[in-house]
């Protein structure tokens, strides 16, 4: 057995470190413990003395006596226990008593309403509302004026008020310069004196004008223009000045780099997705594709090809670009070369290669979708018995298909034509013609001009027929020829002159330098 060092009665530390107080053994009591431990050689117990201090107050008695009851314990466990009961009774009168304080639904609680502003102090409150911010002030809050305040009899203003505003057309000028402050009388000056360089229709909108504004004399009347300036066109700039009292237009051009935009490289994977990250605007790669699709089929053109696009291109001494049209086509490195230039008028324009041929125009067409279920030739008539020939093919169709034009042309016959029924005969160049017998409806009229796969009616059993057909000729020179054997195109080709003027203008675009990228902003 092993003894703890407790306190002796003369209330002297048994180890010898000193007397404790009278005060704190009045306050504290000594409860004897023992533990019961095993050691090596066997069991043993230990004898321990513990200090706890006594309650000094009752308040202190009472926490010493009911500390460990919990009045408002979880109500969600040991539900029917005692300590479950004691909880719901608390809540119950924790209820019961809020309900006696509440005055009663029939007792209203009166307050106070201050009267409303008026004078003085309604100017004063009304001054630091949020009310100015709705009306334009930068801030709601304004101190109120005090007799120290005295009132201006007028209102200085600006000497100069200088403005920008955009146009919606070049016509709108005057009234756009009126609305910003311009007088009437400037306004016309301004006009008249532009259109001496330009019509006033050919400002582009969204135009933006600089506008300054002079003092004037009179407050009821409109401020003089001092200056004016806006981008007429692209090389052109427009300065209107006040010099001595009166109005002057100065014309500043703006000197203007046209050299083409030309851009080479690796067809790779995708030939849109090259043209682009090369630097190639986005209009002038998909006409570049439109152009090149006319010669060569796009899927066959590999990738170890080299696309080689000139876009033309005019560059401000301002910097600003504007980007042109397409001006030359071609790939390069593979089987499927092809070099394209536009030539022509500004009416009509065609897209020549390297030889001077331009696209092949006039092809035949299917004059409606079916099959032929007669030939041309001698045959036995299925309705007059006897054999005759038979001077087109027949192409059967349900009634009511359309039926298309084959090749460009003009109307010559649109109407009734014995056993044809309704009928309608083209004439193209070369000494083609073609005619649609059998029709249920025309749709064109003699004198027309058609273009090759329009249509021009609708498949019937009009005249001497046995079912809904399409009776389809073709003629030379007036002869009837079998449709189904002739296959011609009209290839325009350039000659002379004009294929040495065109070889010319190639060369010179083959000569433009390749440029490193062009302006995203016209894409």
């Amino acid at each position: 057995m092993t003894l703890n060092p407790v306190f002796h009665s003369d209330r002297t530390h048994a180890g010898g470190c000193g007397k404790l107080d009278d005060d704190f053994w009045g306050h504290h009591a000594l409860f004897q413990r023992e533990d019961l431990s095993t050691g090596e050689g066997g069991g043993g117990t230990s004898r321990a003395l513990v200090l706890v201090p006594k309650p000094r107050t009752l308040i202190d008695r009472l926490f010493a006596r009911f500390g460990d009851i919990d009045l408002a314990p979880d109500l969600g466990s040991r539900i029917g226990t005692l300590t479950w009961y004691r909880g719901a009774a608390t809540c119950v009168g924790l209820c019961a008593f809020t309900l006696l304080l509440a005055p009663g639904f029939e007792a209203p609680i009166y307050g106070t309403v201050p009267p409303p502003l008026s004078g003085g102090e309604w100017d004063a409150a009304r001054a630091q509302a949020i009310k100015p911010l709705g009306q334009g002030s930068i801030s709601g809050y304004h101190v109120a004026a005090t007799n120290l305040v005295a009132p201006l009899t007028d209102t200085p203003e600006r000497p100069i008020i200088q403005n920008e505003t955009r146009l919606s057309s070049g016509t709108a000028l005057l009234a756009v310069l009126q609305r910003s402050g311009v007088g009437k009388t400037d306004a016309g000056q301004v006009g008249a004196l532009v259109t001496k360089a330009m019509a006033l229709n050919e400002i582009q909108p969204g135009t933006m004008l600089d506008l300054t504004l002079g003092r004037r004399l009179d407050k009821s009347q409109p401020r003089p223009l001092e200056k004016l300036e806006f981008r007429a066109k692209f090389d052109l700039k427009l300065e209107v000045a006040r010099n001595g009292g009166a109005l002057s237009l100065k014309q500043i051009p703006i000197a203007i780099d046209r050299t083409p935009l030309r851009i080479q490289g690796m067809v790779g994977s995708s030939l849109y997705r090259s043209a682009r990250a090369a630097g190639a605007p986005a209009k002038a790669v998909e006409a570049y594709l439109r152009t090149v699709a006319s010669r060569v089929s796009v899927s066959k053109i590999g990738s170890g090809c080299k696309f080689d696009i000139i876009v033309g291109q005019a560059r401000a001494a301002t910097g600003e670009v504007q980007m042109g049209s397409l001006m030359y086509a071609g790939v390069t490195g593979c089987g499927n070369s092809v070099q394209l230039v536009p030539w022509g008028d500004e009416g009509k324009t065609e897209w020549f290669d390297g030889a001077g041929r331009g696209n092949k125009t006039g092809m035949m067409g299917m004059p409606a979708a079916g099959h032929f279920s007669s030939g041309f030739g001698m045959r036995m008539h299925p309705i007059l018995g006897y054999t005759r020939m038979h001077r087109g093919v027949d192409i059967a169709a349900p009634w009511g298909s359309p039926v298309y034009a084959a090749i460009d042309g003009v109307v010559q016959v649109a109407g009734r034509s014995a056993g044809y029924g309704n009928f309608i005969k083209l004439g193209h160049d070369g000494g083609y013609g073609t005619g649609y017998g059998h029709l249920s409806r025309i749709l064109v009229r003699p004198g027309q001009h058609v273009r090759k796969g329009q249509q021009i009616g609708a498949i019937g059993n009009t005249g001497l027929s046995t079912g809904p057909h399409l009776h389809y000729e073709l003629y030379k020179n007036g002869v009837a020829v079998n449709p189904r054997s002739v296959s011609f195109s009209v290839e325009n080709r350039l000659t002379g002159g004009a294929l040495g003027a065109f070889k010319a203008k190639l060369s010179t675009l083959l000569a433009v330098p390749i440029g490193h990228g062009a302006q995203r902003d016209e894409d």
